[in-house]
């Protein structure tokens, strides 16, 4: 047994705009405009803006579901732990499996862009070189694991370093682009409508591509214990997240639809945001947005970090994986050994990959894969609102709404995507998207089979943890105070 076992993590570390922050930093603005742009464009063509408009609705919905169960549940592994307690432990196992291993593969598709835009800097031609951009991107991502070891505080200040002039730099193009004239053709309204879509299952790719542009505002969650006043915190900064970073996705989505040609598009595939930037402003444009690029993947790096080994630390925790994963550094307050073994496991991969192609193959089959997974843990987060608030729903228009049927809405969305998009998908999607999920079995049945308490859950009711939530000052009943108990022995507060 360790000795470090019940050790927390450093709470209060994070306020509400570090946790803001974060959740922007998550879904990555620059990096996902950048990597992902002419996979969806040669998904959908021009139906681009409409793919990110129609899954940020029930994104909201997802991110809903979030803020609601962070309310009565805080827990590092999020979702992992908010399915388990209302569907089943095995399905709450395999959410959080899914997003360990979609994080995971995204420490690839990540950092293959790093190394490249890096490089791009100093030479165009070395950013072609697979082996070079896999080499400077794995530096990057080890600088970011440094980082993540260090501390919330530590992660945080690098956070808004980076970020803060990701965003500067993007908010000069969005104006930039408005007041472009050499235009490849003319804005239509119908760019944000259904009738570019190739049918119903085009549609579906789209969607699962525009999942991937939004992927990691939930970062907020896996912080809730170290984050103040997380109850209220989390969720709010996610929703601020996926509004801000849907604005920038459709502006600039609608600039790449009016200024570049489909060539430029197809001749960059990974690089579309760096072409739209020499367009806007010739000369330094191009470079400018290449540092957008660069500090906005560095950055997603370190909250893919952040949630990939949160959640292998709850894991740890409960004994659903290794118990080494849950131990906490004594002087950093972080899951070190979680973030050793992600580190190797990672560096391991970047070295595989490089038999896979080009940046541009590898990054396509990332992310569709990746894609999959986020479908699996957000539309369960989504089905475990409603049953986790079922007694609540009907107390309140807000209640039912933003509750109950939007997160239900959204998780519907989700898993719809998941089956309709698979007929369109490379094999290799999806053996990455399904396989790695399956492998999770394994882990689940040895430790299922071990006893983990995870395995019998006090079942997660919004009722009972509303309740002891709100206990006016100085009312000390007994029934108050034997409330109170209860809400402290509730496994929701670390």
């Amino acid at each position: 047994m360790s000795n470090n076992r019940g050790r927390g993590l450093q709470a209060n570390a994070l306020g509400t705009l570090d946790t803001v922050v974060m959740a922007v930093a998550g879904s990555a603005p620059a990096y996902s405009l950048a990597a992902t742009t002419a996979v969806l464009v040669g998904a959908v063509g021009l139906a681009g803006p409409a793919a990110l408009l129609y899954c940020a609705i029930p994104m909201l919905g997802i991110a809903l579901a979030f803020s609601y169960l962070g309310r009565i549940d805080v827990n590092a592994g999020a979702s992992y732990s908010w399915v388990g307690r209302t569907l089943h432990p095995f399905l709450g196992f395999l959410s959080g499996w899914a997003l360990v291993i979609s994080a995971t593969i995204f420490m690839v598709a990540g950092s293959l862009p790093a190394g490249a835009m890096t490089l791009s800097l100093f030479d165009e031609k070395l950013a072609d070189n697979t082996a070079l951009a896999t080499a400077v991107g794995a530096a990057w991502f080890l600088v970011m694991l440094f980082v993540v070891l260090g501390g919330a505080r530590l992660t945080v200040r690098a956070q808004l370093l980076m970020s803060g002039v990701e965003l500067a730099i993007l908010a000069v193009f969005a104006v930039g682009a408005l007041l472009h004239t050499h235009n490849a053709r003319s804005f239509e309204w119908s760019w944000l409508g259904f009738g570019h879509f190739d049918g119903v299952s085009g549609f579906a790719s789209g969607a699962l591509i525009a999942a991937f542009y939004y992927w990691g505002w939930d970062v907020t969650s896996n912080l809730s214990e170290e984050t103040r006043d997380s109850r209220r915190t989390t969720g709010l900064a996610g929703l601020i997240g996926v509004g801000i970073v849907f604005l920038l996705f459709e502006v600039f989505t609608i600039a790449v639809n009016v200024i570049l040609t489909d060539r430029q598009i197809q001749d960059n595939d990974a690089n579309v945001l760096g072409v739209l930037g020499e367009e806007i402003w010739p000369g330094w444009g191009g470079k400018l947005l290449i540092v957008a690029v660069m500090l906005s993947t560095i950055a997603t790096l370190e909250t893919t970090l952040i949630q990939v080994t949160r959640s292998l630390f709850a894991m740890g925790r409960d004994r659903t994986m290794p118990e080494a994963l849950g131990r906490v550094h004594r002087t950093w307050n972080t899951p070190w050994v979680a973030i050793v073994v992600v580190g190797a496991v990672a560096l391991v991969m970047f070295v595989t990959s490089n038999a896979l192609g080009s940046v541009g193959d590898i990054l396509s089959n990332a992310i569709a894969a990746i894609g999959l997974q986020i479908a699996v843990y957000y539309g369960l987060a989504g089905i475990a609102v409603v049953v986790a608030y079922r007694k609540m729903l009907l107390k309140s228009p807000a209640n039912f709404l933003f509750g109950g049927l939007w997160p239900f809405l959204g998780a519907l969305f989700m898993f719809w995507i998941f089956v309709e998009s698979l007929g369109d998908l490379s094999n290799a999607s999806i053996a990455i998207g399904i396989g790695g999920i399956a492998v999770g079995l394994i882990p689940m049945v040895w430790y299922w089979k071990q006893g983990s308490d995870y395995y019998r859950p006090a079942k997660l009711d919004a009722t009972q943890v509303v309740e002891t939530e709100y206990i006016p000052d100085g009312y000390t009943t007994a029934a108050a105070t034997e409330r109170s108990r209860l809400h402290e022995g509730l496994p929701t507060d670390f």
